[in-house]
């Protein structure tokens, strides 16, 4: 080694002391060796040349081949971690489709029937003389109607009796059906104890008078309600002239 280059070192490590021993030659015999000598520090050396530029790279004028996506693996296993893929199965059955239907024509609907034609009424006596007391009340009321002593006293004051006459009650809020009232009973004179008993009688009769039908030959009367008249002496005396005026007059 180099004097200047062991100084070198000697400079670099310090506080370090270098020793080289010399190398004896091949064909001389070894020398005695020798005390180490201080080496004193060298100047320092001198700065590195500036590397030149390095030329511009060639360009090869190979046309430019097509690498595979090195990502590609990667952005498809991203891809199915995403998205996971249901496990395939049988496939799902169809929704069955809606036969075909034949359009059917509606029947004609029937006019609609007025309620008091659908009013129903119960019939308990004879009809002799075709004389009609017509009621609204309960049923187990109407069923000792005959019985009632003012009604058997009207009757005997009219030359009548209680087998003479047919006692109707009306099982309704609404009024009943003249036509089918007589459709069922020859009626000729009817005697309405209540109101709005009678379809065709509601907005032109007046109460205790009687009213003529020449159309229907039929003679009509409305009075308060038997429980009512039955207990009232004023009541009574209304009652009475329209009743002679129908039956006696």
């Amino acid at each position: 080694m180099s004097a200047e280059k062991l100084a070198f070192l000697q400079n670099f490590y310090t506080d370090v002391t270098l020793y080289v021993p010399a190398e004896p030659a091949a064909d001389e015999p070894a020398a005695a060796p020798q005390a180490p000598v201080a080496v004193q520090p060298a100047p320092a050396p001198p700065p590195a040349p500036k590397p030149e530029p390095a030329a511009p790279p060639r360009v090869s004028s190979m046309p430019p081949m097509a690498y595979s996506k090195p990502s590609a693996g990667l952005e498809r296993l991203t891809s199915s971690a995403l998205h996971p893929v249901a496990a395939a199965g049988p496939p799902a059955p169809e929704a069955p489709r809606p036969a075909a239907t034949t359009p059917v024509a509606e029947a004609p609907t029937a006019p609609a029937v007025p309620p008091v034609m659908l009013t129903p009424f119960t019939v308990m006596g004879d009809n002799v003389q075709g004389v009609i007391l017509l009621f609204r009340l309960p049923s187990e009321q109407f069923m000792k109607v005959h019985r009632n002593v003012f009604l058997n006293k009207m009757l005997q004051a009219l030359n009548l009796v209680m087998a003479d006459v047919l006692l109707v009650n009306v099982e309704s809020e609404l009024p009943v059906a003249l036509a089918n009232l007589r459709r069922e009973l020859a009626a000729t004179r009817i005697v309405a104890f209540g109101k709005n008993l009678l379809d065709t009688t509601i907005r032109n009769t007046q109460i205790y008078e009687p009213v003529l039908f020449p159309n229907l030959g039929l003679a009509y009367l409305a009075s308060a309600t038997v429980d009512l008249v039955e207990y009232d002496v004023s009541l009574k005396k209304r009652l009475w002239p329209g009743l002679q005026r129908m039956f006696l007059g």
